[in-house]
């Protein structure tokens, strides 16, 4: 039987990951002998879901990520938004150096991946979704993400 070890490095990772979401005010974490809890100064308890949200298509109130402001971006009347299902790090190819899953421009099926979710050294494909050309990348390698923030916009009617 293995032993469940958290190194001082994931735990900084968790902490980082934890400090850039705004979705999160809290975090009790267990693994193996390990409990972490996490608190934003100022935070009142919260209960927060977890699970994996499916990619939606793009509405008024949703479509753009909290920076650059919505009114900057114009995304296609019926855009498909591939939103990240979880928190963790946002990586655009299989590995540093590599060619990016998709770019602007580029024609997707449903099942192209799009980029890499790192949650705990876990590496995690996320797909498009949808059939379409990419119009939006909203996010840079190697940037934190929260669940739910918006990634990648494909434009289905292209």
């Amino acid at each position: 039987m293995s032993e469940c070890k958290l190194s001082y490095a994931e735990l900084l990772q968790i902490v980082k990951v934890f400090e850039a979401s705004s979705e999160f005010s809290e975090l009790h974490l267990k693994y193996g002998d390990a409990e972490v809890d996490l608190r934003k100064h100022g935070a009142a308890p919260a209960s927060v879901p977890l699970g994996r949200k499916a990619p939606e298509k793009a509405d008024a109130a949703s479509s753009a990520p909290a920076s650059p402001p919505e009114s900057a971006i114009a995304f296609p009347p019926g855009a498909w938004v591939v939103k990240s299902p979880m928190v963790g790090i946002f990586y655009c190819a299989p590995e540093p150096g590599a060619t990016p899953f998709v770019k602007v421009g580029q024609r997707t099926a449903a099942d192209t991946t799009v980029c890499i979710i790192e949650v705990m050294k876990l590496m995690n494909s996320i797909q498009a979704g949808s059939s379409g050309a990419v119009t939006h990348v909203l996010v840079k390698d190697g940037e934190a993400v929260e669940f739910g923030q918006a990634l990648v916009v494909i434009d289905p009617n292209a």
